[in-house]
């Protein structure tokens, strides 16, 4: 997992680079403006090295597709590899829990996505 929170002038930056296995899927589903939308959970494990020692990390995030990015992963298959690019956003107003907001994709595993 990768975060750039360098502050840019007056703007924060938040992007995030993750691989991981698609393992959850909700239906595909369209806002009342039509913006396609679908929400899924990425499993994720990998090491890092904190403090000088290695260290295991197995974690799962729900992430989100909006848009014609939406219908794209509509059509990935669970257990999938992905590595997704996107921003990190709280799950709803007012909200502490935070959703990874899903602005590029790709599956290894695929020629075209």
């Amino acid at each position: 997992m990768r975060t750039e929170a360098a502050n840019l002038g007056n703007r924060a930056a938040n992007r995030v680079e993750l691989s991981g296995v698609l393992v959850e899927r909700e239906a595909l589903r369209y806002t009342p403006a039509g913006i396609a939308m679908l929400n899924a959970r990425l499993s994720h494990g990998s090491e890092a090295i904190e403090a000088g020692q290695p260290r295991q990390l197995e974690f799962e995030l729900p992430v989100r597709f909006a848009g014609s990015i939406a219908a794209r992963a509509d059509r990935l298959a669970l257990g999938e590899q992905l590595l997704v690019t996107g921003f990190l956003a709280p799950r709803r107003r007012q909200s502490k829990s935070l959703v990874l907001h899903v602005t590029d994709f790709a599956s290894p595993g695929r020629s075209t996505n």
